[in-house]
């Protein structure tokens, strides 16, 4: 690990993000919550911030509460993943939100890594992570890409570009997705709001600028309207083993139905995308239909109607058609 300097924030976030704004390089800096993925990236010298501010002693007033009245859920940036998985009211009312926070990681992950944390984490791709391969554009911009022609198996087929084919590994992120929450970000001129679908980018051809937050910006909560969908919707996860293990298929899903006939629905699936991935031409045809298997089915063949398969990731095609009929079928005989 090289040498950085280490900083721990007093408790005025404010306070911190001015005086970062007035340094000269804050793109240098890395703001440390749970650490779970920074100070691994850091020892394998992917990632190699010149400071690192500790925030855990930030004023946790607003960046630490779960509220839940009138407005819908908030959901502060340093709350850890197991304590919003474990609140009661998020388990009845918001089930994908506690269903894909089980899901991710170990619990002793679960019980460090913070929600802001856990949407910022940065891809799994062997070839970012392992500094022995040169071509990595999200790494080293305009170096190349070795997945596109090396073992890509867990590798994205949607949203990818001919810069970086390597997956959006969360799970937290399709449950925000399906319910349309909306992010609080603060910065040293104040707060703005964005909607979580607007935080992530597509690779295109900058695949190293991952997300819409600007140097010296933090996330300091999620809010999460209400709506007729919260109560029926799920998150289903397939992956290699039952035990810590990043999803090669998943999808959020939630429905608002009157009776057999669907309202709305609205899909995100994970292990698939380069980003959090909406799944709209889906959403589209199930609108104002009547649910059966042969209606989720064309669903499912909109979903992956745009997917460019690898070599070896071409079996993700049918195993998220699949996964996304299953998770339908499962939301649609939900007794709530």
């Amino acid at each position: 690990m090289r040498a950085f300097e280490f900083h721990r924030a007093s408790a005025d976030p404010h306070a911190l993000l001015a005086q970062l704004a007035a340094q000269t390089a804050p793109e240098n800096t890395q703001f440390l919550a749970g650490g779970t993925t920074l100070l691994d990236l850091m020892k394998l010298d992917v990632m190699q911030p010149e400071q690192v501010i500790d925030i855990n002693a930030l004023d946790t007033s607003d960046l630490g509460e779960i509220r839940l009245d009138g407005d819908g859920l908030y959901l502060g940036a340093m709350i850890r993943m197991s304590e919003a998985a474990d609140d009661i009211q998020i388990r009845e009312q918001f089930p994908v939100i506690s269903q894909s926070l089980d899901l991710a990681a170990s619990p002793q992950i679960r019980n460090m890594a913070s929600l802001g944390g856990n949407v910022l984490q940065r891809t799994r791709c062997s070839y970012f992570r392992d500094t022995s391969y040169e071509a990595c554009n999200k790494r080293k911009p305009g170096s190349g890409c070795a997945a596109l022609e090396g073992f890509n198996r867990a590798h994205a087929v949607l949203g990818t570009s001919d810069q970086c084919i390597a997956a959006y590994p969360g799970d937290f992120a399709q449950a925000l997705m399906v319910l349309d929450a909306t992010v609080d970000i603060l910065s040293a001129t104040g707060q703005r709001r964005i909607r979580f679908a607007e935080l992530h980018r597509a690779p295109g051809a900058t695949p190293h600028l991952e997300v819409n937050l600007a140097a010296g910006e933090i996330i300091s909560g999620f809010r999460i309207p209400p709506s007729p969908f919260a109560r029926r919707s799920l998150f289903l996860k397939i992956r290699d083993r039952e035990s810590y293990e990043f999803a090669l298929a998943s999808a959020a899903v939630a429905i608002d139905r009157d009776g057999d006939r669907l309202q709305q629905v609205r899909i995100a699936l994970g292990g698939m995308a380069a980003m959090p991935w909406r799944a709209r031409e889906a959403e589209a045809i199930l609108a104002g239909q009547l649910a059966d298997d042969d209606l989720f089915r064309r669903a499912a063949d909109a979903a992956f109607a745009a997917a460019q398969p690898r070599r070896h990731n071409a079996f993700k095609i049918d195993l998220g058609k699949r996964t996304l009929i299953r998770a339908l079928q499962q939301a649609m005989a939900m007794e709530i």
